[in-house]
């Protein structure tokens, strides 16, 4: 038995029985627009396209554009979505696979999404299967299955919601001319039907700038429109869900009757939802049933239809930038979507951001809400800032103590009032840095501005051009020596709870044992808590909400705004100094609010005045003279040196087109430019984070920025793709990334 016909011997009945092979099913291409152009997920850069198909008969009803369906790519079956279908393809016909299946009917993106992701692809040099990876949640069947209300019942909910809101809006509307200017402006913006700004600079006060959000979402669903807001954090959702509540719109969620089916006005979306519950919203929201969408970054995908409000708290938070290729930032996505929509963009939050600033300075429809001067004295706290002049001036006997003998007194007062006393802390182990000797002043580099960082064996080195600093010296007092300054919070709690015994303290943080604290009472006793981690005053029934706040709110170690590394280090100190003191009382009922220690003058006076105007025009001044966005453009590269140096001879910025940007000089009338290198950098970066062992000499990672004017962003974008996708497809070693104008440009 050695022939080709052997066989293994078997005993009798257990011989394995012979399968008929099926012949393949015959498919015939749909009679009208055969071919689906899909969009597969493969986040290959190279890529990013659409592939044809053709689509049987059997398939023709179901298969729409923007249905999910599987496709056999190369001998795998992957995943994908149909962009658009067409009459014929430039791929002949007998090299054409059929779509395998239509994997539900249901459409999940509706002609109006795959638009808005288009743009955002193009303006952040992504692909579509990127901004789908992270825009669309994965498929429940159970959901697809689902009971989900028709038009009508749509259109009547609708109607109900214009009746509802009608008298609130009205009254919500007089609170909101007593305590901002420009109203009439803002109301126009919300009703309008084409592209309006606002920029809204939000009152202190607890949970004010959700009751003033609250209201603008409101408005905008009484006249008919739908809402996106995307928010910090969930603790923001929380608080904005409140205010909601108020209006009398409900939380989409299980009906009360019990039949399973799900109803509301309000739909939340995160990327920390279960999949299930993230399908469900995502699928209500696209279906129409649900007109309000609120959540954190990932809700800037929300699925609305026509001239929606897309807004956002903290623009300049972290927690808005996405961490998956393309690095989008949830500002500029609202942006893009409410231009694209003929929408409206509101950015609110207590401190104003650069890019806001840079908008209202330069673009005149813009509308900018502030708050009036009557209602800005009776709703802001007492804000004093006792820096070393002040502590002098009132003849403090503990000058260079952390805690003065002052604050110590308002606090003891405020506890005695029998309210709540809080106290921020910076974050732990922001790290060592260059400060001089003499004047204590965090040492810059005299090229570009930036921070200087210590270097073994050698001079001190720019975190931002890489250029070294020989023979430094102090634009503010000349010194020529430079210490280390280790800015720390270990101990802060221990020291404090030191001072007030008898006292009840509770710690906030995410690095302790019980973690984030979100209530507490209102009762006398001290809150530590770093930022973002500060818990709300639970409200008192029977007491107005602007009393449901801190007694008293103390911001220690301010001194280490001046050392903190990064572009945006002072507008983020800002707005966690303002989120921390509008958690306190107005100053009419005896709220006081002590920022402790030495800073930068125009970060304290923002803060003591409360507009962030002040700081917002320094940035923009200063990042005009240094050429930084949000006067330019910008794109940070990293990876593998040799890959990333490649990729800038490719788009031009070493000796191309791109390699000089002009910028008018500042001052001079006449439009004279000078002429700055686009490139700064590269500058070594560490390894990247999750590799285990890292050899000596073997990876040489870096990072450089890339600077374009701002009117040829887009192109610098497609550019940074086109040259990636050669990379990826030359299957070139070394890792290669790039991102556009992200938060940490430096």
């Amino acid at each position: 038995m050695t022939g080709t016909h052997a066989e293994q011997p078997a005993l009798d009945g257990l011989a394995p029985r012979r399968r008929r092979k099926r012949a393949p099913a015959e498919k015939t291409p749909a009679s009208h627009d055969p071919i689906a152009r899909v969009i597969i997920d493969v986040q290959a850069t190279h890529l990013g396209r659409t592939f044809d198909y053709l689509i049987d008969e059997r398939q023709d009803a179901d298969a729409r554009p923007g249905v999910r369906v599987r496709v056999r790519f190369g001998h795998k079956l992957i995943d994908g979505f149909i962009w658009e279908r067409a009459s014929t393809s430039d791929t002949p016909t007998s090299s054409l696979r059929f779509l395998e299946r239509v994997v539900s009917p249901r459409v999940v993106l509706s002609g109006q999404m795959r638009q808005d992701i288009t743009r955002v692809a193009d303006a952040f040099g992504g692909t579509r299967a990127n901004i789908i990876r992270v825009a669309v949640p994965p498929r429940s069947a159970k959901v697809d299955r689902e009971w989900s209300p028709g038009d009508r019942a749509v259109s009547a909910r609708g109607a109900e919601l214009e009746t509802m809101l009608a008298e609130p809006v009205l009254k919500g509307l007089s609170r909101i001319e007593s305590n901002y200017s420009s109203v009439h402006a803002l109301v126009q913006a919300l009703d309008s039907h084409s592209y309006a700004q606002v920029v809204w600079d939000n009152l202190p006060g607890p949970r004010l700038w959700a009751r003033d959000l609250a209201w603008a979402v409101a408005h905008t669903l009484m006249r008919g429109r739908s809402a996106v807001v995307v928010l910090p954090d969930m603790r923001h959702v929380a608080d904005l869900s409140r205010c909601l509540a108020a209006y009398g719109l409900r939380p989409y969620a299980p009906s009360s009757s019990g039949n399973g089916v799900w109803s509301g006005d309000v739909a939340t979306l995160g990327a920390s939802m279960a999949p299930e519950l993230r399908y469900r919203s995502y699928m209500a929201v696209a279906s129409g049933a649900v007109r309000c969408v609120i959540g954190v970054r990932a809700a800037m995908y929300a699925p609305v239809e026509g001239n929606a409000l897309f807004a956002i708290v903290d623009d300049a938070a972290y927690q808005n930038a996405d961490g998956l290729m393309p690095y989008a930032n949830a500002r500029d996505v609202l942006r893009l979507r409410a231009q694209a929509h003929g929408g409206t963009l509101l950015v609110a939050g207590h401190a104003r951001s650069p890019q806001s600033q840079w908008d209202v300075d330069h673009d005149s429809s813009v509308v900018e809400v502030t708050a009036n001067r009557a209602a800005a004295k009776d709703l802001t706290p007492w804000i004093r800032w006792l820096n070393r002049e002040e502590l002098t001036r009132l003849a403090e006997p503990a000058i260079g103590a952390r805690m003065p003998h002052m604050a110590v007194s308002v606090i003891n007062r405020a506890l005695k009032k029998g309210g709540p006393v809080l106290l921020s802390v910076p974050h732990r182990g922001v790290g060592t840095v260059l400060a001089c000797a003499r004047c204590r002043r965090q040492a810059r580099c005299r090229r570009c501005s930036g921070p200087l960082r210590g270097m073994p064996d050698a001079a001190p080195q720019c975190l931002w051009c890489g250029a070294a600093a020989v023979h430094w010296q102090c634009r503010e007092c000349g010194g020529e020596r430079l210490y280390g300054v280790r800015v720390d919070a270990e101990g802060t709690m221990q020291e404090l709870q030191g001072l007030f015994r008898g006292v009840p303290v509770m710690i906030s943080t995410p690095n302790q044992p019980r973690g984030i604290i979100e209530d507490v009472a209102y009762k006398p006793q001290i809150v530590i808590a770093t930022p973002g981690a500060e818990p709300r005053v639970m409200p008192i029934r029977g007491m107005a909400s602007e009393t449901n706040g801190y007694q008293a709110v103390a911001i220690l170690d301010a001194w280490t705004s001046l050392y903190a590394p990064g572009i945006d280090a002072r507008v983020d100190a800002l707005t966690a100094w303002m989120r921390a003191a509008a958690l306190c009382v107005p100053r009419t009922i005896g709220g006081q609010v002590m920022l402790i220690g030495e800073s930068d003058p125009a970060l304290s006076q923002s803060l003591v005045v409360w507009d962030s105007r002040i700081l917002a025009s320094r940035e923009v001044t200063e990042r005009t003279e240094t050429v930084l966005p949000p006067s330019v453009s910008a794109a940070v590269v990293w990876g593998d040196r040799t890959a990333v140096m490649t990729l800038l001879d490719r788009i031009g910025a070493l000796t191309g087109d791109l390699s000089v940007i002009s910028v008018p000089s500042v001052g001079e009338a006449n439009g004279d430019a000078e002429d700055y290198p686009s490139v700064l950098g590269p500058v070594e970066i560490p390894p990247e984070p999750g590799l285990r062992r890292q050899l000596d000499g073997v990876t040489d990672r870096v990072r450089a920025l890339v600077r374009v004017p701002r009117g040829r962003g887009g192109e610098l974008a497609e550019r940074l793709r086109t040259a990636v996708a050669k990379h990826v497809a030359s299957r070139a070693g070394g890792e290669l990334r790039f991102r556009i104008n992200p938060k940490d440009v430096l």
